[in-house]
C-alpha cells in the first residue's frame, strides 16, 4: 500500500515536526513527509526537516496584501508538492475559511488543551485557573471555526497541586508528542473515518486507540 504524502506547516522551533519526522522513519510506518513549508524562513523546525532529508520550502505571510493571498499560495505550494494531508506543527497563522473548506478532511491541527474546552490561546493558564484536575491535548481536523473539527485522538495528563503553566505545558507537551505520530498513523492506515461531526476509528481491535489516559 502506497505511504500517505503529508506536508507540515510551521513557523518555529518544530518539536511536534520532529516526532512526526522520526515516525515517518521508521520502517512501516504509512505515512511519509514530502514537504515542510513555514511562514517564517528563520524557523528551526526547517534544519530539523533538512536534516531529515525532507524538502523544504518558504512562504513567507508578509510579502502578501492579505491572509486570501497567503493562503493562496500556501495552497499552491502544498498542492505541488504532492500531498494529500496537510498536518500544522505549530504553525501560527489563523487560516482562511477557503483554505480549510479546500482541504476538508485532509488538514490536522494539534491543540494543547482537551477539546472543546479551552480553544485558542493561553490553554496551561486557563486550565490551571478553572481548577480542572484533567488537562491535555487534542489532534483534530481543521474546519472554519477556531479548534473547533472533528476529534482524532486525544491524550489527558494529570493537573498536579504543584503545577505552575510551565510545568503543565511540559506535561502536556509530552503528550502531544505521543498522539500526533499516533494520529498520523491512524490516518495513514485508513482507519480515520469523519462521521459528521464524530471521528471513528475503524478496523482495529484497539478500540482505545484514540485516547491516551493520565498518567503520573
Amino acid at each position: 500500500m502506497a505511504r500517505l504524502k503529508v506536508a507540515v506547516l510551521i513557523s518555529g522551533r518544530g518539536s511536534n515536526l520532529q516526532v512526526l519526522l522520526d515516525a515517518c522513519a521508521q520502517p512501516g510506518f504509512p505515512a511519509k513527509i514530502v514537504r515542510v513549508l513555514s511562514n517564517q524562513p528563520d524557523a528551526y523546525g526547517l534544519e530539523r526537516a533538512k536534516r531529515a532529508g525532507v524538502a523544504t520550502e518558504v512562504v513567507e505571510h508578509r510579502q502578501f496584501a492579505d491572509r486570501e493571498a497567503f493562503d493562496a499560495a500556501l495552497d499552491a505550494a502544498i498542492r505541488q508538492s504532492g500531498a494529500e494531508l496537510v498536518c500544522l506543527a505549530g504553525f501560527m497563522r489563523l487560516l482562511t475559511p477557503g483554505f480549510a473548506e479546500a482541504w476538508d478532511n485532509r488538514l490536522v491541527n494539534i491543540h494543547p488543551s482537551l477539546l472543546p474546552s479551552f480553544k485558542g490561546l493561553h490553554t496551561h493558564r486557563r486550565a490551571l485557573e478553572a481548577g480542572v484536575k484533567l488537562h491535555g491535548c487534542t489532534v483534530h481536523f481543521v474546519t472554519p471555526e477556531l479548534d473547533d473539527g472533528p476529534i482524532i485522538v486525544q491524550a489527558a495528563v494529570p493537573v498536579l497541586a504543584e503545577d505552575d503553566e510551565d510545568s503543565l505545558a511540559s506535561r502536556v507537551l509530552a503528550a502531544e508528542h505521543r498522539i500526533y505520530p499516533l494520529a498520523l498513523k491512524l490516518i495513514g492506515e485508513g482507519r480515520v473515518r469523519v462521521d459528521g461531526r464524530v471521528v471513528r476509528i475503524t478496523d482495529g481491535a484497539d478500540g482505545m486507540a484514540s485516547l491516551l489516559n493520565p498518567s503520573g
